[in-house]
């Protein structure tokens, strides 16, 4: 799959987002190495730490799936300039995608591409705890 349309699917996953409290809604689509792509949304909540981001919607759904072996993520927001994932977000991604791309875009037109140990240099991972890769 291309990167755009890969962007066109979390931007449309982007108009499902339930953000009644910050109005800042935000869409992702994840994609396997075999090009089978899982879109999430951010689903927000009165407790605001029940808050569940839009990379862990797309994750937990393809992850649900049997889906493994993702190659990249993208992002999309309606501000002025793309965003990237959270501290949390990144610790899953890495957890169970390694280092991917990361497409960070905005609707407004800015885009940046990043890998994710860009964004999470050290990662804590399986190797912190003395365990081998799988």
């Amino acid at each position: 799959m291309m990167s755009s349309e890969l962007i066109l699917k979390a931007i449309a996953a982007r108009d499902r987002a339930i953000a009644p409290y910050s109005q800042f809604r935000v869409g992702a689509a994840i994609e396997t190495r075999t090009g089978e792509t899982f879109t999430g949304c951010n689903i927000e909540n009165a407790s605001y730490g029940l808050t569940v981001c839009a990379e862990r919607v797309a994750l937990w759904k393809a992850l649900s799936e049997g889906a493994r072996d993702f190659v990249r993520i993208a992002l999309a927001v309606d501000a002025s300039t793309s965003v990237t994932p959270c501290g949390s977000c990144r610790q899953l991604l890495w957890e169970y995608c390694g280092d991917i791309e990361v497409l960070a875009c905005s609707v407004r037109g800015d885009q940046k591409v990043f890998r994710l140990s860009e964004l999470l240099p050290e990662p804590f991972d399986r190797l912190s705890l003395g365990n081998s890769p799988k």
